[in-house]
């Protein structure tokens, strides 16, 4: 969820929001196009609080939290990466394999 809520908020553009002609918001699917990002900003922030909320009474907030952002982070490289075809290099694979060492750590202690 962190991941998809990170994104619907790159592509969420407040101006466009602002000219979205209501009056014909129904008439058009170009309205609700532009609604799209924010309303997945909207549903995957929710989403992402509902479960993390679950995480929290499962381990302790500190390491629920590290875990949450660790995977967020390697998450949103991976789609980087892939989908929106960022440059990658062998010293991103080496820190994103630090911070996998950081979370099994943390999880395996919890």
């Amino acid at each position: 969820m962190e991941v998809c809520w990170n994104y619907s908020l790159k592509y969420t553009s407040v101006a466009k929001i602002r000219a979205i002609d209501w009056s014909q918001f129904f008439a058009a699917p170009a309205g609700l196009y532009t609604l799209l990002p924010a309303i997945g900003y909207v549903a995957f922030g929710v989403a992402n609080v509902f479960f993390f909320s679950k995480a929290l009474n499962q381990i302790p907030a500190s390491t629920a939290f590290a875990v949450w952002m660790g995977i967020a982070l390697v998450g949103i490289k991976i789609v980087d990466t892939l989908v929106l075809k960022e440059p990658f290099s062998a010293w991103h694979v080496l820190y994103i394999g630090f911070i996998l060492v950081g979370i099994v750590g943390l999880k395996r202690t919890a």
